[in-house]
């Protein structure tokens, strides 16, 4: 599936939301790092939540699908959010929302010193 397919319907019912916890993090990244950007692997363990990186600082290619760019209040650019092709075809008839839950991941995700991580929570599309 190429990106453009992967798009498909994406302004009709969106693909990844925010919840207001989130948006007020992203907001303070923001501030400390400049324009950021999400990643989703697929991996175990913490490979399945969302990781928050600056923009470009993870590196995207033909094995990734670019699901949404997220419009956050007080940030200028859009925040990226990202998911390996392989995951995407697990999760494809779903809407993402990422959320932020008290307690700290492992891995590299810039909300890691906050004592917080990002988390995903979903709904299956036309299921609401």
């Amino acid at each position: 599936m190429d990106e453009d397919s992967a798009r498909a319907g994406y302004d009709e019912v969106p693909r990844v939301e925010l919840t207001a916890a989130a948006a007020a993090l992203l907001r303070r990244l923001h501030e400390a790092h400049g324009p950021l950007m999400f990643h989703q692997s697929g991996g175990c363990c913490d490979g399945s939540a969302p990781m928050c990186y600056p923009e470009g600082e993870f590196r995207t290619g033909g094995s990734d699908v670019l699901l949404a760019e997220l419009d956050v209040a007080g940030v200028e650019a859009p925040v990226t959010f990202w998911m390996s092709r392989s995951q995407y075809e697990v999760w494809a008839h779903t809407r993402l929302i990422v959320d932020v839950v008290e307690g700290r991941g492992s891995g590299f995700s810039l909300e890691a010193p906050e004592g917080v991580r990002f988390l995903i929570r979903s709904r299956v599309v036309g299921a609401e």
